[in-house]
């Protein structure tokens, strides 16, 4: 279902995707990476991998990407748009626990909202392909906003990514304690591509990536006073 998500004041909105299957029992509020947006095939393969397992999305779309600018919206704006998503998210499936997050710099904008004011209703975050450096600099400052996020994290990332060291963001995750989980994709790129002679398909670490998702948020959702 095609929605629109108010971003409030002289902002406008932005459109979005609701999608619900009829066993949902969660709601994840996806939001897309810097150079493609909701219609990318790995969102749309992602969602409906997702709802096989009865897990509703809402993916979005940033403004910059709703115009068909190439340059990201500044930080401030893209976070807006987070929040804007969550609350819509809420709004469209009340009875559903909400999780928030996204591919890539979608991911990080939502824990960089989620810092700066904890999203209403979102009870945990899930990154695909948390984007820690710029591909050849490697660093960790992307990630020092984390410390700050009070809810708990899974992060999905492939060992052949060049946005994100491998050892670096082992380190980032084991150093923010109990709250994170960190999935690592077997031969996977910052696409959650593999190669040919890896022996698997890019479908099937979409499924592992769709089963990962399924088992952590069951856990969270169980977990006593999270919803």
């Amino acid at each position: 279902m095609d929605v629109q998500i108010d971003l409030g004041g002289t902002l406008g909105a932005v459109p979005g995707i609701f999608q619900r299957p009829a066993d949902a029992w969660l709601l994840y509020a996806l939001a897309h990476g810097a150079g493609a947006g909701m219609r990318h095939r790995f969102m749309e393969a992602m969602t409906q991998a997702l709802a096989a397992r009865g897990i509703a999305t809402l993916r979005y779309e940033f403004p910059y990407m709703a115009t068909g600018a190439r340059r990201p919206d500044p930080p401030a704006l893209l976070q807006s748009t987070v929040r804007a998503a969550a609350a819509e998210a809420a709004r469209l499936a009340p009875d559903l626990p909400l999780v928030a997050g996204g591919k890539s710099l979608g991911g990080r904008m939502t824990s960089a909202a989620q810092a700066r004011e904890p999203l209403p209703g979102v009870c945990g975050l899930v990154f695909l392909g948390f984007p820690l450096h710029p591909p050849k600099q490697p660093g960790v400052s992307r990630a020092e906003h984390l410390g700050a996020v009070d809810i708990p994290m899974l992060f999905l990332q492939g060992t052949r990514d060049d946005l994100a060291n491998l050892d670096l963001i082992t380190g980032v995750c084991r150093d923010l304690g109990p709250l994170v989980t960190l999935h690592v994709a077997d031969g996977a790129n910052h696409a959650f591509e593999v190669l040919k002679r890896s022996g698997r398909t890019d479908a099937e670490v979409r499924e592992e990536l769709a089963e990962t998702i399924e088992e952590w948020c069951r856990a969270l959702v169980a977990a006593p006073g999270t919803t």
